[in-house]
């Protein structure tokens, strides 16, 4: 028996996984088959796995694009060379754990405007004041200065920075200074409360740093920090309605997944918004906690353990934030709105701190220098002419800045960081916040 069925074994012409089929119905046993089938089932994948290789390898079949190599990251962007003060940024930081990322940068490009030249800064706007880190080395280092406006929707750095910013004030009596709790989209009724005039001459300088402090992360009840247990809140401006708890116990889920998707780049959205709904019928989700835990018992088997599950959380909660506060739209308005408001030399400045935030101030800065305005839509020639200008890219190294590596010049302005600036290795090292920092400039014709 034995030798016959080692005869017909050897007769078998077909793949490895039906050999072991036809010797478990041979041997007979529910044991031998089952263990001849997993057998089966392994030699089939390995198989399969050195076609695919082989295809792979094949001239003729198709390759996938290999990842983008950190080199080819690097040669998107500008690596700044001006040396990172620590003792400086510290300086100005409100606590250890909070400094102002890019400072050395934003007194650079400010530069230009000084008491000794011809156009000094004697106005400049902080749309996003936080602990005043930045205004208060700019106030320091422009002692021309003779308006100053800050602003920012968050009331404890509200209260913190008016009284630092006022104590800098007293040293100076010509300078004017003045605090608002409002969202950086009112920027223009906000000066136009200062000085109705300030709408039409326009000011020196605005500078927008769109990261969150310190302050507003490492305080749970916020709600923003992924480690930390706290309510499901999320507002940037405590006065607003809709919190993330909202939008994950009520929203439609195909609205809660496009947030994932969209606002947080998140690959495994579907996943998670079918556990956020699933979780609205055993109470919903009511902590940064609850919502952590979904997301680690959602992630951890797949993406790599804790680390993994900690950046898939990091998306999940900018996504949610991003939404709360209408973060895209108001930001693009923002910039259409601080531009109106610069004098003509003047200079914006926006710190971005993620890829879709970077997009938008890209994209809006070239539609702003290349807008059209009513009196010049009908000449063709002249408007061909600003499109060649917006593609020129000017590297007259005579004329320009040091930090200006590359700019596009168009008919409204000129951009004068074709690609972003980011900070210094030294600053990258010494505060991982700012490792993710991107800074671009444009100037008012």
């Amino acid at each position: 028996m034995a030798a016959l069925k080692l005869s017909l074994l050897a007769s078998l012409s077909s793949p490895p996984k039906f050999h072991f089929h036809w010797t478990g119905i041979l041997c007979g046993g529910r044991t031998h088959s089952s263990f001849f089938l997993r057998n089966a089932s392994t030699i089939t994948k390995n198989n399969n796995k050195k076609k695919k290789k082989k295809k792979g390898n094949d001239n003729g079949g198709i390759v996938t694009a290999k990842p983008e190599s950190l080199e080819e990251k690097m040669k998107k962007r500008t690596r700044s060379d001006i040396e990172f003060d620590k003792e400086q940024a510290m300086g100005y930081g409100d606590t250890a754990s909070h400094v102002p990322v890019m400072l050395g940068e934003v007194l650079e490009l400010f530069s230009c405007f000084s008491s000794s030249s011809s156009s000094p800064l004697r106005s400049f706007v902080d749309c996003t004041l936080g602990a005043a880190g930045h205004s208060s080395a700019i106030i320091r280092a422009h002692p021309e200065l003779e308006l100053y406006v800050g602003m920012d929707v968050d009331p404890i750095a509200h209260e913190r920075a008016r009284a630092r910013i006022h104590s800098l004030c007293g040293d100076s009596s010509h300078l004017k200074a003045h605090i608002f709790m409002r969202n950086f989209k009112n920027i223009k009724s906000v000066l136009r409360e200062v000085d109705e005039e300030l709408l039409s001459s326009g000011v020196d300088g605005i500078l927008m740093d769109l990261g969150m402090s310190s302050m507003q992360v490492n305080n749970a009840e916020r709600g923003f920090s992924v480690l930390a247990n706290g309510p499901l809140d999320m507002r940037m401006d405590p006065q607003a309605t809709l919190t993330a708890e909202d939008i994950l116990n009520s929203w439609p889920d195909t609205e809660v997944g496009r947030i994932l998707r969209e606002y947080g780049e998140e690959s495994n959205w579907r996943s998670l918004q079918n556990k956020i709904v699933k979780a609205r019928l055993l109470g919903g989700l009511h902590s940064t906690g609850e919502l952590a835990d979904l997301i680690c018992n959602t992630t951890c088997r797949t993406r790599g353990g804790r680390q993994g599950w900690i950046k898939t959380a990091t998306r999940v909660f900018q996504a949610l934030r991003i939404a709360v506060n209408d973060e895209l739209k108001t930001l693009e308005d923002s910039l259409y709105a601080c531009f109106d408001c610069l004098a003509s030399g003047g200079r914006l400045a926006v710190i971005s701190f993620h890829s879709l935030e970077d997009r938008i101030v890209k994209q809006t800065f070239l539609n702003i220098i290349d807008s059209n305005s009513e009196d010049e839509k009908g000449e063709e020639g002249e408007e061909e002419q600003c499109r060649k200008d917006v593609r020129n890219i000017r590297v007259d190294n005579a004329e320009r800045e040091a930090w200006i590596k590359q700019m596009i010049r168009g008919r409204n302005g000129t951009i004068l960081t074709k690609r972003p600036i980011t900070p210094s290795e030294e600053e990258e090292r010494l505060n991982r916040r700012s490792r993710s920092a991107k800074l671009r400039v444009i100037q008012k014709s």
